[in-house]
């Protein structure tokens, strides 16, 4: 699976890099509206790949009460942060990244502030669940998409840097655009999937009498310290 997928990215990234070429020569924009299918594709399959915050995603959802529609609008700022965290750098900092390709993608102070907050959140989680309180701040789920999605999106980077490097960074955002709508929809699913799956959950064990305030504690407990676990391995790496 991961080689197929490894794959598809390699042929985009060719793709990318002939059609930000075209442009720069010719000035085409229908080079510019060429890219943006792959831009959507490549965001779509790009998600599928570690990272991107989907086991953040689904074990926050997991732990809260959000609805499919609120779940949805989370997943939608977690990419669209993760996506617009990578352009702001390419923009601000394109000739200091553009040294070294290779490195491109890592924004260690976004990452340990990201981690950072995670830990946070899930050990919120963790005495929340203890303490048998269920109460959730306002905003918190659009708060939780933001800090989730800090980590800068390597490939959006990378494309964002090409298109500055040939001048055209008009190209790169429209590319990034679309980055954004494809791993807005694979993140959807997660999404979906999460919240679908913790209320069938509940609504199953509930036919055999366990008790729902209990349930919902342990599925908190659970996610706050599958956060706060994931955010030390990452603080620790």
């Amino acid at each position: 699976m991961m080689e197929w997928l490894s794959g598809i990215q390699g042929w985009i990234h060719q793709s990318v890099r002939n059609e930000f070429s075209a442009f720069a020569a010719a000035g085409d924009w229908t080079a510019v509206l060429a890219i943006l299918p792959l831009g959507l594709v490549f965001g779509m399959v790009h998600a599928l790949t570690p990272g991107h915050g989907k086991m953040l995603l689904a074990s926050y959802l997991v732990g809260s009460r959000l609805s499919i529609l609120r779940g949805l609008a989370v997943s939608s700022i977690l990419a669209a942060t993760h996506v617009l965290s990578a352009v702001v750098i390419a923009l601000v900092a394109t000739e200091l990244l553009s040294r070294g390709l290779a490195g491109a993608g890592r924004a260690p102070a976004l990452e340990w502030v990201s981690r950072g907050i995670l830990v946070m959140v899930g050990l919120w989680f963790l005495v929340q669940a203890i303490a048998g309180a269920d109460r959730h701040m306002r905003h918190e789920g659009a708060a939780f998409g933001i800090v989730a999605g800090l980590v800068p999106c390597p490939l959006t980077l990378f494309a964002m840097i090409m298109a500055s490097a040939r001048g055209v960074p008009e190209a790169g955002l429209g590319f990034a655009a679309a980055m954004v709508l494809g791993i807005a929809i694979t993140l959807g699913a997660v999404a979906v999937l999460a919240v679908a799956g913790r209320a069938g959950f509940a609504e199953l064990l509930a036919r055999y009498g366990a008790p729902t305030a209990r349930l919902s504690r342990s599925l908190t407990g659970a996610s706050g310290l599958l956060l706060a676990t994931f955010g030390l391995y990452e603080l620790a790496a």
